[in-house]
């Protein structure tokens, strides 16, 4: 007896009133929350509630739900009931239950009822608003995402009594009177049957697709989020880890006794400071990537294709002016530019029409067809071609003529400078006279005249005794540099009394290049004579040093002292 009290206690009214009171009170106990495990999605549309016993479709009718804890989402048809048959966990003796009709009645508006309107609700609070279309597959009844979204607005959003309907009163029973149950049941089975057969007859449609995710693969430019506005790697992406962990407590970095910052905080307002600078530029540059619609990859790219290359050119150099301007100042900018870029052409077409002596437009149409038309003509290869036949002449290449300075700068000696393996025999050359020589003989000998390079005009033969090695004298105070391939560069460019040159007066292989090189190029200029005083300005450094180098050159042959 007592459980049969508490199920009529537990039991709603099935009058109208009752379904009114059920829809303004908790819906754990008369409608539940609607959750994924009882509930599947019918063919069509809404959701389908079924027994767990039988497996019977008891969606559109009365239904008995388990109302104890053990048993969750718990429902059963009504000869299952009646027979007490159950599963799993349910208890028929002893737990309560509640008795659920479908509230096919209409409370706020005439053709909505109040299990559409219980549907709608919570298929707003499981997808979200603004989700029409997941909520009109929840409500069902071939409801479409506009009419959801139209009913929500004008009955929830534009009410007086906002967020409440106009008709919430549970005492308002108005449109219950007007409409009964058995002829708004009926308009809405004649309403679902037609939008079916209409849907029968329709074209089938493309399947429906949701709104695409805020993920860097789901937009035309790879790397941006739409929904957040954001970009997979943004500009300064490691700006965030210079104060990832840096932490500011209240009162701290104050010196209590002075009143100054500490030197800690002042550092870390540096950060700040740096990081929010960063944050700026980044923000600046999204700025300038959404004003000019550098997103729109696809229109971009088409618009790109349809320029010229010498208008494509024209348009990447002028891009970086589009961050001193709005989108359509840029445009502007860019449209000017290629007119300009065209009114050039067109002034060059019209010179080069005036050299070819035409005077008309019609006749200068003639000639661009025919000069495109010679441009596409292939070259003539056969033999009975007019030009195929012409052999033209092959053109020798240009002779190389060495310059004067690869002589005083070569690695090898000039052959002047080079023992001789016949001293004696060039000696008696020398002597003997040019008239009782043969000419190819007389050509070896040597020759008064000036002095060239250092040395005399001897065209093959060279002197007869090697020169003294160039001792380089000392200077006083200082000790000579050791130079060594493990600790000098550039020390392979020189010989060996070279380096024994730099060694003495301290200087490093390149330096002393550098002077080298300054030398005989001023020596060059006045025909390889060189004064020491001039020699002393070329080097810009210690004149004891400078001098030395002099007499080397001078001793080496390279220069000619004056």
């Amino acid at each position: 007896m007592a459980s049969e009290t508490k199920r009529k206690r537990s039991s709603p009214p099935l009058s109208a009133a009752g379904d009114r009171r059920s829809s303004s009170e908790s819906s754990s106990q008369e409608m539940g929350v609607i959750k994924r495990k009882n509930i599947v999605k019918g063919n069509e549309g809404g959701l389908k509630y079924i027994c767990d016993v039988c497996s019977a479709d008891i969606t559109s009718t009365v239904r008995i739900r388990c109302a104890h804890p053990a048993c969750s989402e718990y429902d059963l048809c009504v000869p299952c009931f009646s027979k007490g048959e159950s599963s799993r966990d349910h208890d028929p003796k002893s737990h309560p239950f509640s008795v659920i009709e479908q509230h096919s009645i209409p409370i706020y508006t005439r053709d909505w009822g109040a299990d559409e309107e219980l549907l709608l609700l919570e298929g707003l609070e499981v997808y979200g608003l603004g989700s029409w279309s997941d909520v009109a597959d929840h409500v069902g009844g071939f409801r479409t995402k506009e009419e959801v979204c139209d009913h929500y607005t004008k009955t929830y959003i534009e009410s007086s009594k906002f967020p409440l309907p106009e008709n919430a009163d549970p005492k308002d029973l108005s449109l219950i009177e007007e409409i009964p149950r058995e002829e708004f049941q009926a308009r809405k089975k004649r309403r679902i049957e037609d939008r079916k057969d209409a849907a029968k007859s329709a074209a089938p449609a493309t399947p429906k697709q949701k709104p695409t995710a805020s993920v860097p693969a789901c937009h035309e430019v790879q790397g941006y989020m739409p929904g957040r506005l954001e970009f997979e790697t943004e500009f300064c992406n490691e700006a965030e880890e210079a104060v990832q962990h840096m932490m500011f407590d209240p009162g701290d970095g104050v010196n209590p006794r002075t009143g100054e910052l500490e030197p800690e905080m002042e550092l870390k307002m540096l950060v700040m400071n740096i990081y929010n600078a960063r944050l700026t530029a980044r923000a600046d540059r999204k700025k300038i990537i959404f004003e000019h619609e550098l997103l729109q990859y696809r229109r971009n790219n088409i618009a790109d294709k349809r320029r010229t290359k010498e208008e494509r050119d024209l348009h990447n150099k002028a891009k970086p002016f589009a961050r001193m301007m709005n989108h359509q100042d840029f445009e502007a900018f860019t449209t000017n530019l290629e007119y300009e870029h065209n009114l050039r052409q067109a002034i060059g077409q019209l010179q080069d029409w005036r050299q070819m002596r035409i005077g008309d437009l019609k006749s200068g149409e003639k000639y661009e067809q025919d000069k495109q038309i010679r441009a596409q003509r292939p070259a003539a290869t056969g033999a009975f071609d007019r030009i195929g036949g012409i052999r033209m002449p092959k053109t020798n290449p240009p002779v190389e003529i060495p310059p004067a300075t690869t002589a005083l700068t070569a690695p090898e000696l000039p052959e002047r400078l080079k023992p001789n393996p016949h001293p004696q025999k060039a000696s008696s050359l020398a002597h003997a006279p040019s008239s009782a020589l043969h000419p190819s003989v007389a050509a070896l000998t040597p020759t008064k005249g000036p002095l060239t390079n250092g040395s005399n005009n001897i065209s093959a033969t060279p002197p007869s005794q090697p020169k003294p090695k160039y001792s380089v004298p000392p200077l006083s105070g200082t000790t000579p540099l050791k130079l060594a391939n493990e600790n000098t560069t550039d020390l392979h460019l020189l010989t060996k009394e070279e380096a024994d040159l730099c060694s003495a007066l301290r200087l490093m292989p390149k330096p002393y290049l550098v002077i080298k090189e300054g030398l005989i190029k001023e020596a060059m200029r006045s025909g390889g004579s060189l004064k020491r005083k001039s020699a002393k300005e070329v080097c810009k450094i210690d004149p004891s040093k400078s001098t030395r180098i002099f007499d080397f050159f001078v001793h080496s042959g390279w220069i000619q002292k004056v």
